[in-house]
């Protein structure tokens, strides 16, 4: 601590099926079958700080947005969901590009594996973290306090529970990971496009599992046109067809 702010240091990291940010649910629990592990530094390695943690159902993870830090932050942002083209408050938004780019996110903890090679390690679902992300801290959810039914979202209220139709061949998922396929559709149906994007005709990649998701969308409805092996040519990206 210093009289500037303070120091934090990662205490975990998120290990899961993306490789890049591109596709991420844009808010946790968003995708609930994202699978993911928490996998801690060493010397957080402690058997007796997990404690009574498997009781939990839910945890708080508070995180860094590692591949969107600046050195600058502007007090307006241009949210994506909200079309690219209105500059609202940056504390009015979700947005990572923050005078300090820290997450936070609800995820479901499925268990406490204390017998891992690296344990005890986490296996959670719903997380909205790029593989690799660092983790400041982990805190359990409490329904009684952090649960707000009444309350509003502002700018993103009008969104809702918006998903899109994705049809998915089945000449093209034989011999993929059953898990892998339903995360991915279940990605997918959350359209990972930039919300300012509607032409047919572009040609998207998602990179998911080791796999590469080739689509695109008409309307409301997200077509799967190729799967291929993810490699460093072949990456998380968009591409105009």
């Amino acid at each position: 601590m210093t009289a500037e702010g303070w120091t934090l240091r990662p205490i975990a990291h998120m290990r899961n099926g993306f490789a890049d940010k591109f596709g991420l649910p844009r808010q946790s629990g968003l995708a609930e079958e994202i699978p993911g592990e928490i996998v801690f530094l060493p010397e957080f390695r402690v058997r007796e700080a997990f404690r009574g943690l498997e009781q939990c159902s839910h945890l708080w993870l508070v995180w860094v947005f590692d591949r969107a830090a600046r050195s600058g932050w502007s007090p307006t942002v241009r949210p994506p969901r909200l079309g690219g083209n209105t500059r609202v408050g940056v504390f009015a938004t979700r947005s990572p590009f923050r005078p300090n780019p820290v997450g936070l996110s609800c995820v479901r903890l499925e268990r406490v594996d204390f017998d891992a090679p690296e344990g005890p390690v986490l296996h959670v679902r719903g997380a909205d973290l790029a593989d690799g992300t660092p983790i400041l801290d982990v805190k359990p959810y409490l329904p009684y306090a952090d649960s707000r039914p009444d309350a509003r979202a502002g700018l993103y209220d009008p969104l809702g529970d918006q998903r899109l139709r994705v049809v998915l061949p089945e000449a093209l998922t034989a011999g993929l990971p059953e898990e892998t396929l339903r995360a991915a559709r279940e990605i997918l149906s959350r359209d990972p496009r930039p919300g300012y994007q509607h032409d047919p005709a572009r040609r998207y990649g998602l990179g998911y599992g080791g796999y590469d998701f080739r689509f695109t969308v008409d309307g409301d409805t997200l077509t799967v046109a190729e799967i291929c092996p993810s490699s460093p040519a072949n990456t998380n990206t968009e591409e105009a067809t």
